[in-house]
C-alpha cells in the first residue's frame, strides 16, 4: 500500500464478522452490521503537544483494535476498502489471551 496517514491518524482494515449467530442461525449479508473490529495497516508519526514536541502513537501496524460504530472515514485505496480514523477513535487493543491455565 502506498498510503501514509498524517499526524495521529491510523488506517484500519475491518475484520470480517462471523457468518452465523451464537445460536447457529446463518446471517445474510444484508442483515449484517459492519464489524467494529479491525487490524491497523498503517499509522502516522504522531501528534504534537502544546510545546510542539512529537508524541508517538500507542498503537502500531498489525494491532487488532476495537473502534466505535461510526468512527472513521471509509476510503478505497488500491481497490481495498479501508477506514482512516484518529487514534482517539480507537477504543482499545485486543491482545492474545494465553490458553494456559493454572493447575488447581
Amino acid at each position: 500500500m502506498n498510503f501514509r496517514p498524517l499526524h495521529d491518524r491510523v488506517v484500519v482494515r475491518r475484520v470480517d464478522s462471523d457468518e452465523k449467530s451464537a445460536g447457529g442461525i446463518i446471517i445474510p449479508d444484508t442483515a449484517k452490521e459492519k464489524p467494529q473490529e479491525g487490524e491497523i495497516v498503517a499509522v502516522g508519526p504522531g501528534a504534537r503537544d502544546e510545546t510542539g514536541k512529537l508524541v508517538p502513537l500507542d498503537v502500531k501496524a498489525g494491532d487488532r483494535i476495537l473502534f466505535g460504530k461510526y468512527a472513521g472515514t471509509e476510503v478505497k485505496v488500491g481497490g481495498e476498502e479501508l477506514l482512516i480514523m484518529k487514534e482517539s477513535d480507537v477504543l482499545g487493543v485486543l491482545e492474545a489471551v494465553s490458553s494456559r491455565r493454572k493447575a488447581a
